[in-house]
């Protein structure tokens, strides 16, 4: 049997449904191209007809289709040679072709290896067309951002799911009640192509069952979304239950809220909004203080429930939200910490704020796991003001300068122990005086590189003495014995 999501994808634009504005506004972009140059980046939430729409685009133009996915491609050598690709396509004709990079917003999760930069150059220095599909608009370097126009697909409303499913039926020639695809649609939410793919599910015999065996589609929302949940459409208890569904931490939602409800709400309507922000700023600062996390659902109650239950009436429209707020420095170190993480760990920025961070936070808190605090320095690449923000100690204190001078102690000791020799002293003009000819003999020189990875701490990597807060100075076998008694904390390596 073949997938109903493929065999009826769009083939023109005017088949794209529930995004008129977007389809719209990329036919405009695409019929304008020679006057402008500019990449677009289409993106919205899984399932709302995205590649789809390029793919229609293409066919449109009679634009030939060179297509590739980022989350295969991150590298900066392999963007560089798909780029090579691109070009050479190009040159046996005047014809415009385009180019189709799809997951654009993955590459976050290699930004050591060059790949966001190098997509980055590729959007800038192209002679064709292109468009980037992106869930998440905001996980996309601001680089590449800034490089591109954008165009936001927004979840599919139900009354536009329908007919299309009731389409599809009549196509396939099997018998449906109107009912059970209002029911699908609802339950997908937004989501055409899993809206399809929960129809197809229940076909038996030429007929669409009233049940399914696909359950509750796990779907996330995406922010734009909340937002209307919260500030334009849905009660107070059912923008609670989307704020569940949103990749997002309490402290990113309390942002959006506080930064967008300017834009929807009014006198009496804001001025009860902001006290139930200030309820959960009130939080969100004992989650800081304690590292008790249970208190973010507090929060997300003043952020979700409490703003939506200010709203003295529903709101239709379209609502121009912008971008991201305006981001303080903690936002920055924050994410610098979360890139970190996720650079290591092979994990989105996001994953690594919501579900590596407060795990990291409360292992280390206060640096009482003083072994684990130095790993965890050591593997991220921190200084003293990105311990200070996970551990909530002060950036200053000696127990945190002594952290961050051992884990520099310890990545030096890994890259002699790892450089093959390369860090072994050199015979000098007045080592000739050891041997004959002015060579060393083999024990010898074994004996100073010992020396010399001894120096820099290689012997298991514990670093030399430092000093706590308290000004008393701790030998390694002292600070392995603290380490081992505070609360049985597992290392990072177990962790992960």
């Amino acid at each position: 049997m073949s997938d109903w999501t493929e065999k009826y994808r769009p083939e023109t634009l005017s088949e794209v449904r529930g995004n008129n504005k977007a389809r719209d506004a990329l036919k405009e972009w695409a019929e304008t191209w020679d006057d402008h140059g500019d990449a677009v980046v289409l993106h919205g939430a899984p399932g709302v007809g995205k590649t789809s729409a390029a793919h229609a685009l293409a066919n449109d133009m009679d634009w030939p289709v060179l297509e590739m996915n980022a989350s295969d491609a991150r590298t900066k050598d392999e963007i560089e040679r798909f780029a090579g690709r691109a070009a050479s396509n190009t040159t046996l004709g005047s014809q415009r072709q385009l180019i189709i990079l799809d997951e654009a917003d993955n590459l976050h999760q290699h930004k050591d290896r060059g790949g966001a930069a190098a997509m980055t150059r590729l959007v800038k220095n192209a002679t064709q067309p292109i468009v980037l599909i992106a869930n998440d608009y905001y996980e996309m370097s601001s680089g590449l951002r800034s490089a591109c126009e954008d165009i936001e697909f927004r979840d599919i409303s139900t009354r536009s799911i329908v007919p299309v499913l009731r389409d599809i039926c009549r196509q396939e020639n099997v018998d449906f009640d109107e009912e059970v695809l209002k029911k699908i649609a609802e339950q997908n939410r937004g989501d055409l192509r899993g809206a399809i793919k929960d129809l197809q599910s229940r076909e038996r015999n030429g007929e669409i069952r009233a049940e399914g065996s696909e359950g509750e589609r796990d779907k996330t929302v995406d922010i734009f979304s909340f937002l209307d949940a919260v500030l334009k459409e849905e009660s107070a208890e059912d923008a609670l239950t989307t704020a569940y569904d949103v990749d997002e931490t309490p402290d990113n939602l309390l942002q959006w809220i506080e930064d967008k409800v300017p834009k929807v709400y009014e006198a009496d309507e804001l001025a009860d909004a902001y006290k139930h922000l200030a309820n959960a700023d009130v939080w969100l600062g004992r989650v800081r203080a304690t590292q008790n996390y249970s208190y973010w659902r507090y929060a997300t109650d003043n952020v979700a429930a409490g703003v939506a239950s200010a709203r003295q009436q529903k709101r239709g429209g379209w609502t121009q939200y912008g971008g991201a707020p305006y981001r303080s420095s903690r936002d920055a170190t924050r994410d610098y910490i979360a890139e970190q993480i996720a650079a290591k760990s092979g994990v989105s920025t996001a994953t690594a704020r919501r579900e590596i961070m407060p795990y990291l936070a409360v292992m280390t808190h206060h640096c009482k796991n003083r072994e684990l605090t130095v790993e965890m320095v050591a593997r991220y690449d921190l200084d003293a003001e990105h311990v200070s923000f996970i551990t909530g100690s002060g950036k200053t204190t000696n127990k945190v300068q002594g952290i961050i001078e051992d884990a520099e102690e310890r990545l030096e000791a890994e890259a002699v122990e790892h450089s093959g020799g390369a860090f072994a002293p050199s015979v000098t003009d007045g080592a000739e005086a050891d041997g004959e000819d002015g060579e060393e003999t083999e024990s010898e020189t074994e004996d100073d590189t010992e020396g010399t990875l001894a120096e820099f701490g290689a012997s298991g990597g514990e670093g030399t003495a430092s000093t706590d807060d308290s000004g008393d100075d701790q030998s390694p076998e002292e600070r392995a014995a603290e380490a081992e008694d505070d609360d049985g904390q597992a290392g990072l390596s177990d962790f992960m």
